[in-house]
């Protein structure tokens, strides 16, 4: 008896299977090719039942189409790039910001109900991490100042979606909020419930919002003659902003009002003032610009400022994929509203208004 000599590199790996093809599907499910293709693209006058069973057929083998072919027959793709421009420092922390995750969830839903894919890349990417990716188009979101990544996407003549900083260049489409109408808006609801001393933490940001939030919080500041309190969060996250707060509540001003714009928990942000003494709103009207769902479970439930991120990715996807799906155009862009959900944190008598 002899013994088999083992090949050289150990064992043969199995054999791959052979791709399901449109055809193995249409023979399976006793339709013809053309039939199963108009079920799967949701074209053609097929009855209900036609197209549901064909459809079942190719989950059950596991048909994919030929993205390769695909990408050849349509010259393109259909991936988008998706970069945060303001965590440039932390590429990955954007996740911890309940606005980001929303807007980047968001995104990544509104451009796969029309059949794109989002491919995430890390802030402040640069050019050769990007460039050789086959990527239709490009959604750089909340832009610093000095980026220079919508620069090399614009003489790259790729579709730029983005904040109203690239209002007017050509390829570039910009969704944006009205920052200083929001932030009067915030300023006057505050005043009206008797602020005298409205004090402002923001990040220490060159985005387009936050920089016009502090140009407006100024003027108001100047317009109605009370004095500036102006505290910028060295970094983004919980700890830096905390500590902004604290700050701003121990100087030596008392503030009689906090308006956050620096993304915080708004627990946190409430346990800040308690432990400096406030009682909220007793003595100290807050509000926070976030999406925190635990900003309605806190004691009292805190007033929000929202930026409306599922907005934003509606509108900045649906003007993109026109874009390249109509062959360019001149540059568009979309206000998106902004919402101030007053609750009992910054109403003196402690009981939200009913809208």
């Amino acid at each position: 008896m002899t013994n088999a000599v083992p090949r050289r590199g150990g064992p043969a790996s199995p054999p791959t299977p052979p791709r399901v093809r449109l055809v193995d599907v249409a023979r399976e499910a006793g339709l013809s090719k053309t039939t199963v293709s108009a079920a799967l693209n949701g074209t053609g006058r097929l009855s209900p039942a036609v197209r549901e069973a064909a459809r079942e057929t190719a989950r059950r083998m596991g048909y994919r189409p030929n993205a390769t072919a695909r990408q050849l027959r349509a010259g393109r793709a259909r991936l988008i790039g998706y970069v945060v421009g303001e965590f440039a420092g932390a590429p990955w922390t954007f996740f911890e910001s309940p606005y980001f995750a929303q807007l980047t969830s968001a995104t990544a839903a509104a451009a796969l109900k029309r059949g794109y894919a989002l491919v995430l890349l890390p802030a402040g990417s640069l050019h050769s991490e990007w460039a050789e990716l086959p990527l239709d188009a490009m959604i750089v979101a909340d832009p610093v100042g000095d980026d220079r990544i919508i620069d090399d996407l614009i003489a790259a003549r790729i579709p730029v979606f983005t904040d109203r900083s690239a209002e007017g260049r050509p390829g570039a489409h910009w969704v944006d909020v009205d920052a200083v109408a929001a932030v009067r808006e915030t300023l006057d609801h505050l005043e009206a419930e008797g602020a005298r001393r409205p004090a402002l933490v923001v990040p220490d940001s060159t985005t387009r919002f936050h920089a016009r939030a502090v140009a407006a919080y100024r003027d108001w500041c100047a317009e109605h003659g009370v004095p500036e309190q102006v505290v910028f969060a060295a970094e983004a996250g919980n700890g830096p902003v905390v500590r902004a707060v604290e700050e701003a509540l121990t100087g030596a001003d008392r503030p009689d009002a906090l308006f956050v714009v620096a993304e915080a928990s708004p627990p946190l942000v409430l346990e800040a003032a308690r432990r400096h003494g406030y009682d909220v709103p007793g003595d100290l009207l807050v509000v926070c610009v976030s999406e925190d769902t635990t900003a309605t479970h806190t004691r009292p439930p805190m007033t929000t400022l929202s930026l409306g991120p599922q907005e934003v990715a509606e509108a900045g996807i649906q003007l993109l994929v026109a874009a390249l799906e109509q062959g360019g155009g001149p540059s568009a862009g979309v206000l998106v509203p902004t919402r101030l959900e007053v609750r009992a944190s910054s109403l003196r008598t402690g009981t939200a208004r009913a809208d």
